[in-house]
């Protein structure tokens, strides 16, 4: 079924990732107002420019396929009879771009029954894309060139280079931190965004818990690029996250992760 998807579709998607980019440091680069959401969520109008620059580009790619936005979760009516549709966070991290930090992302997925079949993710600051499709595989594109991407391997005895959330700690996060800091040493850092999910993708730290809300959006596409360099994305009960039911947006907890054998249940 996914016979249609190709490089050259990939690349397509990329260009709208980028573009989009560049209309978010447009306003980046200058004084903007910041507006909330009735989820108090906070709304730029990066967020709205990606937004249409996104959807027009997929509408004159893919005319049937539907779009689910975060800014236009109202027009999504639901997958096509395939399953299938287009899974967009326009700006994802946008605390982190109000504060100015860098890292935030575009983030663009198709997803396949459920699954994430294909997922662009770009930041923007840097000029990093990471991108992927299935039976394709994922690669890093940046000024140096292409680069295939491989999750890497933990090695027992090793300390675990563990990722989280910059701007959205939890005291249930913490707590399953000190759980696993009593069985192996572990090193921490701080990331915004799907940047987290990019950098296990490409090798350089190990794992990524998320015990706390996350949105579909925020996942998909960077779950693409995990999936194909080897990782994974599971539920704390050992299955993998899907995307199929959209009538619930929220994800529920999470641990991305590379190689390595080790049963994430016990903690």
């Amino acid at each position: 079924m996914t016979d249609w998807i190709n490089r050259a579709l990939l690349d397509d998607v990329a260009q709208l990732a980028r573009d989009a980019g560049a209309a978010i440091m447009q306003v980046y680069a200058r004084d903007f107002e910041v507006n909330f959401k009735a989820d108090e969520s906070p709304l730029t109008e990066a967020d709205q420019a990606a937004h249409r620059i996104i959807a027009a580009g997929l509408v004159a790619l893919t005319p049937k396929l539907p779009i689910l936005s975060e800014e236009d979760i109202e027009g999504f009516s639901g997958a096509d009879d395939q399953g299938r549709y287009w899974l967009v966070d326009p700006l994802d991290g946008t605390k982190e771009f109000i504060k100015r930090n860098g890292d935030f992302s575009v983030n663009i997925a198709l997803i396949e029954n459920g699954e994430p079949v294909l997922g662009v993710v770009y930041a923007p600051v840097n000029e990093v894309l990471w991108m992927a499709a299935r039976g394709i595989g994922a690669v890093r594109i940046d000024a140096e060139g292409e680069k295939p991407l491989q999750v890497r391997e933990h090695q027992p005895g090793q300390p675990w280079h563990l990722l989280r959330s910059r701007s959205h700690p939890s005291p249930d996060m913490q707590a399953w931190i000190d759980k696993l800091e009593k069985h192996d040493e572990v090193r921490l850092e701080s990331v915004g965004s799907s940047l987290k999910f990019c950098r296990i993708a490409e090798g350089t730290a190990d794992i990524y818990p998320r015990l706390g809300p996350t949105s579909l959006w925020d996942t998909a596409a960077a779950h693409a690029v995990l999936n194909e360099a080897g990782g994974a994305v599971i539920r704390f009960d050992g299955s993998p996250l899907g995307y199929a039911d959209t009538a619930e947006l929220l994800n529920p907890w999470f641990i991305a992760h590379g190689l390595g054998e080790i049963d994430w249940s016990r903690f």
